[in-house]
């Protein structure tokens, strides 16, 4: 990985992209499985995993359970035939709020578990409720104490047992934790306003391929039938619809033509739709291959962030970006969390017109960006400001990059074989450069 908080992004906007990006595998689906691999008490092959910070801190967090893990390249393996302790480290769950999702995995197992509440990005409450009454519906008794969360399966054996658990709101989160607990349950367990979302079908198809038995996954009614283990598994996860989609973003607002494969089309589906309101061009090259026409103007639209399938918050930030040049007013309501508007007042800082009331942005269209220094506040306000760099006039230099590494596999890499001039460089020689002169550019950037 390479060390994001002691380096920054230099862009040098105004470059069209061309060629082909291929898109990594689902962070969010890979965090999810490598916490269902605990399930299996023989080996697990993970494809497709991307190389990313968040992966490498979710792979600390089994291996301090005594799991066995190792990997090469996009292949993790998985070795949960012994899981030498219920605990899981709060130096580390603290960092990763989806490493808190294990806990239902591990209580199935187990008996019983022992986890941190969470944390990650700030970008607004995310309470663990809706998990523990779901595990405590199960025959768990759970106590939250000094911030550890600390469950058991009283009686004898420490099976959990099937019940009927309606989720006041379609949690993602929710929905996998008790999926994982539901598949070595003792009956059957049926989850109410389950989440829909992409990464919560490959979880379940992750545990069917171990011999799980699991109806109705991308529906709003999820029925488990509790098994008593699970079996060995080589599984390839999903591509990333975010990476995907902040990549059309990119094609988008640099005006360019890029081809973007391995995709889901339908898993794109609110998001292609609102690139097409806008004016931009998106093609089905093929069932997993998709190619993006530019618009030679960029139409304001209004946007509503919900859960799947409706428009996806990890998409509202890159997209305001891109509407900062869209001719018009337009409206983004985030509907989904509370403090995830943050990216606005350093979108403005590169000239974007946009003010902020409450969870609603209002984006007038302004007809140019300027490079300037910028924060990212999170994964996804880091990779808006990628996105307007891209297209601002000068150069723009973003420091927060643990964010972004957070979520993107190798974003720059990745650009600059598109042709973006973008550069990872060390924080003190960006320091430097601009105490020498504050406007430099090079004459060429090697891509």
């Amino acid at each position: 990985m390479p060390e994001a908080d002691s380096s920054v992004l230099q862009i040098w906007g105004g470059h069209p992209l061309r060629g082909h990006v291929k898109i990594s595998g689902a962070k969010n689906s890979a965090l999810v499985i490598m916490a269902g691999a605990l399930l299996c008490s023989g080996d697990c092959r993970i494809r497709n995993v991307p190389l990313l910070a968040d992966v490498e801190r979710m792979g600390e967090v089994i291996s301090a359970l005594g799991v066995r893990l190792t990997r090469q390249a996009d292949i993790i393996d998985i070795n949960a035939s012994e899981i030498k302790t219920s605990k899981a480290p709060y130096e580390l769950v603290t960092q990763l709020r989806a490493s808190f999702f294990a806990i239902g995995a591990i209580l199935a197992r187990l008996g019983v578990a022992q986890m941190p509440l969470p944390g990650g990005c700030a970008i607004g409450a995310r309470p663990v409720d809706l998990h523990v009454r779901g595990l405590q519906a199960m025959g768990a008794e759970v106590q939250i104490e000094h911030g550890i969360c600390n469950a058991y399966v009283p009686g004898s054996g420490g099976r959990l047992k099937g019940a009927k658990i309606y989720l006041d709101t379609p949690s993602v989160g929710a929905t996998e934790t008790l999926m994982m607990a539901a598949t070595l349950a003792d009956g059957e367990t049926i989850l109410e306003n389950a989440a829909r979302e992409p990464e919560v079908v490959d979880l379940a198809n992750f545990c069917k391929a171990m011999g799980a038995n699991i109806q109705g996954a991308g529906t709003s009614t999820i029925t488990i039938v509790g098994v008593p283990k699970l079996h060995s598994v080589d599984y390839s996860i999903i591509p990333d619809r975010i990476e995907a989609g902040t990549f059309l973003v990119a094609g988008a607002i640099t005006r360019s033509e890029i081809t973007l494969s391995s995709v889901v089309p339908d898993h794109l589906i609110p998001l292609i739709a609102k690139l097409r309101d806008i004016g931009v061009t998106i093609i089905e090259e093929s069932p997993d291959c998709l190619r993006i026409l530019p618009a030679e103007i960029l139409k304001a639209t209004d946007i509503d962030t919900l859960p799947h399938p409706g428009f996806p918050t990890d998409m509202q930030a890159p997209f305001m970006a891109l509407l900062t040049l869209a001719e018009g007013d337009s409206i983004i309501n985030e509907s989904v969390f509370e403090n995830r508007l943050r990216h606005a007042s350093e979108l403005n800082r590169l000239g974007a017109d946009i003010r902020v009331k409450g969870n609603t942005a209002f984006v007038r269209g302004v007809p140019i960006l300027s490079g300037a220094p910028v924060i990212g506040t999170d994964l996804r306000a880091s990779a808006a400001l990628v996105i307007a760099g891209l297209a601002a006039e000068g150069k723009t230099t973003i420091q927060g990059l643990h964010h972004l590494d957070r979520g993107y596999d190798q974003i720059d890499v990745k650009l600059q074989q598109l042709g973006a001039k973008i550069l990872r460089v060390r924080e003190e020689s960006a320091n430097a450069e601009v105490a020498a002169n504050n406007n430099a550019s090079p004459a060429s950037i090697s891509t």
